[in-house]
Formats: C-alpha cells, sequence, structure tokens
C-alpha cells in the first residue's frame, strides 16, 4: 500500500512539472525579437516612432538602401559602443542582406536593454525583390 502511494505521488510531482515546464519556455520566446516579413516590416517603418536600422556593412549601405535607414555594422568592432548612443524608447526594425547579421545584431541590442527590437528576417534582399523603394548615397 505504501509503495502505491509513493507511486503515485512521484506521478503527480512528475504531471505537475510537465505542466509548468511549457510556461518556462513561453517565457523564454517571449524575451526573443519579433520576426517580420516585407509587408509588415514596410508598414512599420512609416511609424514615426520606428527606426530602420541597417546593419550591413558601410558599403553594402552605400550601394542600396531602404529609405531613411540607418546605419550601424553590426560587423564593427565598436557596434556596443555605437547602440549605447541609439534611443531606448524607439523600436527598431533591424535588417540586414538576408538575415543572419539582423539576427546576431537583435540580440545583441535586447541584451543592451533596448525592449523593442524587431527581427526584419527576409532582409534587404527580399525587400529589393518586392520591388520597394531604394536609396543610393
Amino acid at each position: 500500500m505504501q509503495g502505491a502511494m509513493k507511486l503515485n505521488l512521484a506521478l503527480l510531482l512528475l504531471t505537475a512539472t510537465l505542466a509548468i515546464a511549457p510556461h518556462s519556455a513561453t517565457a523564454a520566446d517571449a524575451a526573443k525579437p519579433k520576426k517580420i516579413m516585407v509587408e509588415e516590416f514596410d508598414t512599420l517603418r512609416a511609424k514615426p516612432q520606428h527606426v530602420v536600422l541597417d546593419v550591413r556593412t558601410p558599403e553594402e549601405f552605400k550601394a542600396g538602401h531602404v529609405p531613411g535607414a540607418t546605419n550601424v555594422s553590426v560587423g564593427d568592432a565598436d557596434f556596443a559602443k555605437k547602440i549605447a548612443t541609439l534611443d531606448k524608447s524607439k523600436t527598431y526594425l533591424v535588417h540586414c542582406a538576408k538575415g543572419h547579421r539582423s539576427a546576431l545584431a537583435t540580440d545583441q541590442l535586447t541584451k543592451a536593454g533596448f525592449k523593442s527590437v524587431i527581427d526584419f528576417t527576409g532582409g534587404f534582399e527580399a525587400w529589393k525583390k518586392a520591388g520597394k523603394p531604394v536609396e543610393k548615397e
């Protein structure tokens, strides 16, 4: 009888643990920046509280970029120093060419205390492919 009670207690604890576990994963996922595609990026970039942050190299940026974008290359040794000067009350729409560097940059921005960071995963290549406007310097 006592063995059955221990087994029931163990099963009860296991069930409770499994019921709680998904909540922890959801909280961790909430800390990750939202990922968006071209049309949502285009809509959001028009809002005055949003900043388009292009994290490609200055050379890539000069060759063509999203109108109104700010360029801070994630590959720069002083990237952390440069982002520290940005207004943390703004929402940052971060992109690179295809999505890899923007993921690195959004991670660094989040770790630096930026609360509103969005990753445009399609990047500048998807922007151009969709026929969206491009500025050149």
